[in-house]
C-alpha cells in the first residue's frame, strides 16, 4: 500500500480536492433531504364588531329564557345565572370557521417532518383509513417535508376543521400571532364591515398570545390574533347594535326568535348534497347545519366522500360500533362554510349550526366535577344537535385537553378573534 511519503505531489493534491469536495456534498446532502418548504400563508376575513360597552344580559345555562341582568332572574339549582355578551372594545371575530384546509396547511408548516406527537395536533380517528366519514385530514409517514399532512379528499377542503380542543385551537392562533402580516384588506357589505388579512404563519407554537406551558393560560398581549372570549363570541352572534331582539339580543345567531316558544321559532334546517356537502337549500332562510327535531323533521344533514361507498360511510367506524348504534349517534355532517347564507348581527356565518366553537374563557367544572383539569366555554350548535344548541342561554364546556373527546367527537371547530390595531409585519 502506498504510503503519504511515496504518493505523487498532483495526485496527492487531487485526492485531498476530492475528499474535500465529498465532504462538502455530504454536509449539503442532509440539508437538502431534510429542507422544510416556506411557511404557509393563510387569508382570514374578520367581521367588525363595534358597539363597544354594550350592556350584557343575564341567561340561565340552557333555559330559553333571558333576563336585563341576574338581579332579575330567578334561582334555578344547580344552574347559576350568567349575564354574557357585554364587551367594553371595539374588535374583530372571524366570518368563517378555520377550513380543513386551512388547518392542513397549520400542520405542515409547524410540524414539516410529520415526528411531532407530543404536541397531539393531530389524531388516529382524523384519518379516512379509520373514518371515511368524518376523516378529515390523512397522515402519511414517508413524504417530502411539509407534505405529511393531506386533506383527505377534495370535499372537505371547505368544510370546518372538526377535531379541535382548546389546546390545538390556541396552538393554530399562537401561530398566527408568530407570523407575519402580509396583507391588510378593509371591505364592507351592506352595514358589514371586514378586514381580510394575509398571515404568513410561524413554526412557532408554545409561545405567543398563550403560553401553552400554563395549563390556565390567557391572553399575552392587547394586540394580535386571539381564540375569542365567550363575551366576545356572543356578542358577535347575538348581540344586534339596531336593537331588534329581546334586550337588543337575538334568542339565535340567524335570527332574533321569542324566547319562551323552545325550538319552534329556529331556522331552517339545511340540506347537504350527498357526494360534496355543499349547501342547497340556501333560498331557505334563515338556515342552519343543525338536526332538526320530530316526526316531520327532514333527515340530518348528511353527506359522504365519494371515495367510499355508502354502506362503508354507514358502518366502518374507529370505535366498533354496529351501524344501527353507530348511525344513531353520528348522523349529522359538517357542510361547507358559509353556504347557509345566513348572517349574525355583525355579519358572520355559521356562528349557529355546523361546528361548535371553543373559546378562551376559562370556568369552574359542572356541577359535582373535581379534579385539577381545566375548562373552557364552548358556543355554537352541532351538525347532530337540535336547535336548543344554537340558543343564546347554550353555553357549553369542556376540558381542554380531553383527548378522548377530540378523538371522537367530530364537530369540534374553532374560529379565530383579532384585538386591537394589527399593522402590517414583512417580517
Amino acid at each position: 500500500m502506498p504510503t503519504a511519503r511515496n504518493v505523487p505531489r498532483a495526485l496527492s493534491t487531487r485526492i485531498v480536492l476530492a475528499l474535500g469536495a465529498f465532504a462538502l456534498a455530504a454536509l449539503a446532502l442532509p440539508a437538502l433531504v431534510v429542507a422544510a418548504p416556506k411557511p404557509a400563508v393563510l387569508s382570514f376575513t374578520v367581521a367588525k364588531v363595534g358597539a363597544p360597552g354594550n350592556p350584557p344580559v343575564g341567561i340561565i345555562p340552557f333555559e330559553d329564557l333571558l333576563f336585563r341582568n341576574c338581579a332579575e332572574a330567578p334561582s334555578v339549582p344547580n344552574k347559576p345565572c350568567m349575564e354574557v355578551g357585554g364587551v367594553g372594545y371595539r374588535y374583530g371575530i372571524g366570518q368563517l370557521e378555520v377550513t380543513v384546509d386551512q388547518y392542513v396547511d397549520f400542520l405542515n408548516t409547524v410540524d414539516p417532518k410529520g415526528v411531532k406527537k407530543k404536541l397531539r395536533l393531530y389524531s388516529r380517528t382524523e384519518s379516512s383509513t379509520a373514518w371515511p366519514r368524518f376523516g378529515q385530514i390523512n397522515f402519511a409517514r414517508k413524504a417530502k417535508p411539509g407534505r405529511h399532512y393531506s386533506v383527505a379528499s377534495p370535499e372537505w377542503a371547505d368544510k370546518p376543521y372538526g377535531f379541535a380542543n382548546f389546546l390545538r385551537t390556541a396552538r393554530f392562533v399562537n401561530s398566527l400571532y408568530n407570523g407575519a402580516v402580509l396583507a391588510k384588506k378593509e371591505s364592507s357589505a351592506g352595514a358589514f364591515k371586514y378586514t381580510t388579512y394575509r398571515v404568513r404563519l410561524s413554526r412557532e407554537t408554545e409561545t405567543g398570545m398563550y403560553e401553552m406551558s400554563n395549563p390556565e393560560t390567557t391572553r399575552q398581549a392587547k394586540v394580535g390574533f386571539v381564540v375569542p372570549s365567550q363575551d366576545e363570541w356572543i356578542k358577535a352572534a347575538y348581540y344586534d347594535p339596531n336593537g331588534t331582539g329581546t334586550f337588543s339580543y337575538w334568542k339565535y345567531p340567524t335570527n332574533p326568535g321569542e324566547f319562551g316558544k323552545k325550538m319552534t321559532d329556529g331556522p331552517i334546517q339545511a340540506k347537504l348534497d350527498a357526494a360534496t356537502g355543499d349547501v342547497t337549500n340556501a333560498g331557505s332562510q334563515p338556515l342552519a347545519i343543525f338536526h332538526n327535531l320530530g316526526e316531520t323533521a327532514p333527515p340530518p344533514p348528511y353527506w359522504c366522500p365519494p371515495a367510499f361507498t355508502a354502506e362503508v360511510c354507514a358502518s366502518t367506524n374507529p370505535f366498533g360500533l354496529d351501524p344501527e348504534t353507530y348511525g344513531k349517534a353520528f348522523m349529522g355532517s359538517l357542510g361547507t362554510v358559509g353556504q347557509s347564507l345566513t348572517l349574525s348581527p355583525w355579519g358572520t356565518l355559521d356562528q349557529g349550526g355546523n361546528a361548535v366553537e371553543w373559546t378562551d374563557t376559562i370556568t369552574p367544572p359542572p356541577f359535582g366535577v373535581k379534579g385539577a383539569r381545566v375548562w373552557r366555554r364552548l358556543h355554537g350548535g352541532i351538525a347532530n344537535a337540535p336547535s336548543y344548541q344554537l340558543w343564546i342561554s347554550a353555553v357549553g364546556l369542556q376540558p381542554q385537553d380531553n383527548a378522548f373527546f377530540t378523538a371522537t367527537y367530530p364537530w369540534l371547530g374553532i374560529r379565530i378573534g383579532v384585538i386591537g390595531n394589527l399593522k402590517l409585519n414583512q417580517g
